[in-house]
């Protein structure tokens, strides 16, 4: 990733997506590489242009911006692209599908204008986000099942080893490398390099399908 940021809008509604454009335009560091109003649009301009972030609106016409987040974070030709999708609704139904299909971060489109650009420096560095709200939401749907049912096993995770299931315990905490350094008197570097061997054991494609993954299969409790 260059020093400047390079955005792709896909936003169904002219007047936010102006306004998105407006506040990213005033940022040195970030520039607005292209918009969307509707799913294919997105994944047209994606491809196109190959930005490092998408700020992806959920309910668009034609493709939504769910099925549209699963194309760019299945094509291995988008691997630097991350995907934040923002949006009105809290709904679970919304957070898991967002996250499941390959979301970096998540955010309320109800928040701050700071707290979109600190979203977009987060995301675009390879590093996850997620609101407060989502990971109380995580941890309520895989901690409790009413229904007795549980989820299927996870492949690779007996492939870790007794540290690395420390490490993404509290991965799925919300810390950071340089927390979980801290915590298991570790160096950062032998940390992050922690974090990258259990991402490629697991399959996941970064921090926040992580969380997803270690809560899904109950290494974190309430």
């Amino acid at each position: 990733m260059s020093s400047v940021i390079r955005v792709v809008l896909a936003e169904d509604q002219a007047i936010v997506r102006a306004g998105f454009r407006a506040l990213l335009d005033a940022e040195s560091n970030i520039e607005v590489a292209g918009e969307a109003e509707t799913g294919d649009q997105a994944l047209q301009q994606v491809r196109a242009l190959r930005p490092d972030v998408v700020v992806m609106d959920i309910r668009m016409p034609g493709m939504d911006g769910l099925e549209a987040t699963r194309r760019i974070t299945e094509d291995t030709a988008l691997s630097d692209t991350r995907v934040l999708v923002l949006t009105t609704f809290e709904l679970d139904e919304y957070v898991f599908s967002a996250l499941r299909a390959g979301a970096s971060g998540f955010l309320l489109k109800g928040g701050e204008p700071a707290d979109l650009l600190l979203a977009i420096r987060v995301v675009a560095t390879g590093e996850s986000l997620l609101a407060p709200s989502v990971t109380r939401r995580l941890i309520e749907a895989y901690t409790a099942r009413p229904d007795g049912t549980t989820n299927p096993p996870i492949e690779g995770l007996d492939e870790l080893t007794a540290r690395e299931h420390e490490v993404l315990k509290l991965v799925a905490a919300g810390l950071t490398n340089a927390e979980i350094a801290q915590t298991l008197q570790l160096s950062p570097l032998t940390a992050k390099t922690h974090v990258s061997r259990i991402l490629m054991k697991l399959g996941a494609r970064d921090r926040v399908q992580l969380v997803v993954l270690a809560y899904q299969s109950h290494l974190v409790e309430t």
